[in-house]
């Protein structure tokens, strides 16, 4: 997938938020070469997130930055500053996710950059954007996730605050900076004129909220009340949720009440006849159908369920998952070499373009092509 081919990416970001978009822009072409600290690299290769580790780094470290190069610098020091800004003169984008006022403090801000480069298109990533009191305080995805107010839609209603468990606003900014860089370098492809792409954390965890804020701004601002039981959307009538049975779990989706009590054989369903009340008593539907879906195993409700037509999955562990067709078809495993050569296994891009795939060819150090990129005569 060489949508990008000939972009150059100058890459300063650390961990996963900066690194997720270049690992896409890498995914479909662009050459990223990514800066790093002499000696001990990127944070994130000491990042873990489990136990396991490839050669003393961590395995999220190889997932989000593959199909990149490194570049080692040390910032602080003339004579490396100065062969980074011949990479950017070379550049099309430069992209980080510093706090505010550390590129400024390096010497390697929009401004400065600009004058390099005319011609850059220039994405940053920050926490909570460049002003306001929170501006200085640290990105991190649980803690933009527990400001945000998502934390509160989760879990049932006298359960504590909840945060999802990946790391979601780390990469839907990163997945809006690379929308934002793509739009930049679409307009400077018609003006020639460099762009500069902006992006906080806080700011993306919103938008993607933009659904139940927009009820709240709207109904009086009223918060978000979960369901007492089986919670999957503080706005969504029964059946929504997710249901034990006798053997697994349901998921239940939308769905017509008095349909499932034909379906399910359960009575008491049947009475929920007003569509109002799938919302207004929904804990007491919930109740209901949690107790009667104990009599069988999720697999065999789904076979009831699935043929009707109601919305309606057996929840999977990764385990259960990967074992599959459907899993197995999408062709989602990838594997990718380490510094060394030693071979990791992670997923790969989701975008398929003309019915092919993106597939890494590069490792994370191609030293010779950088040194190579730097002595060359043009800037």
């Amino acid at each position: 997938m060489n949508l990008l081919q000939d972009i150059i990416v100058v890459d300063f970001s650390q961990f996963l938020s900066g690194p997720s978009a270049g690992l896409r822009l890498a995914d479909m072409g662009a050459r990223v070469i990514k800066i790093e600290k002499p000696g001990t690299g990127d944070i994130c290769r000491q990042l873990y997130v489990s136990d396991t580790r490839i050669e003393g780094e961590s395995t999220i470290f190889h997932a989000i930055n593959r199909n990149k190069e490194s570049y080692a610098a040390d910032l602080k020091n003339p004579d490396d500053l100065e062969k980074v800004k011949k990479l950017i003169r070379k550049a099309d984008v430069v992209l980080h996710n510093f706090r505010p006022g550390v590129m400024e403090r390096i010497g390697l801000d929009y401004g400065v950059v600009k004058e390099l480069n005319p011609k850059i298109v220039y994405g940053e990533v920050s926490g909570y954007g460049g002003e306001g009191p929170w501006k200085d305080l640290p990105g991190q995805d649980l803690l933009v996730q527990a400001l945000s107010g998502l934390t509160w839609l989760s879990n049932n209603r006298d359960e504590r605050p909840t945060p999802m468990g990946a790391s979601v606003v780390d990469i839907l900014a990163g997945t809006y900076l690379t929308q934002g860089i793509l739009a930049a370098l679409y307009k400077r492809g018609v003006d020639g004129q460099s762009v500069l792409v902006q992006v906080s954390m806080m700011e993306a965890i919103l938008d993607f909220q933009f659904e139940v804020l927009t009820c709240h701004f709207n109904d009086g601002r009223q918060l978000p009340v979960r369901s007492q039981l089986s919670n999957g959307n503080a706005y969504i009538p029964a059946p929504y949720g997710i249901y034990k049975t006798r053997e697994g779990y349901l998921s239940l989706a939308m769905g017509d009440i008095p349909k499932l009590a034909v379906l399910l054989d359960c009575g008491p369903l049947a009475s929920y006849v007003d569509k109002a009340e799938w919302f207004d008593r929904r804990d007491e539907i919930k109740e209901v159908l949690a107790g009667h879906l104990l009599g069988r195993s999720a697999d065999e409700w789904l076979a009831v369920l699935q043929p009707a037509d109601v919305w309606c999955a057996k929840v999977m562990d990764y385990k259960d998952l990967l074992e599959q067709v459907g899993y197995k078809v999408l062709g989602m495993e990838l594997k990718v070499k380490t510094s060394n050569g030693l071979s990791l296994k992670t997923t790969r891009c989701p975008i398929r373009v003309d019915g092919g795939v993106a597939v890494p060819d590069k490792g994370h150090r191609c030293w010779g092509s950088i040194m190579l990129l730097l002595t060359s005569s043009s800037d």
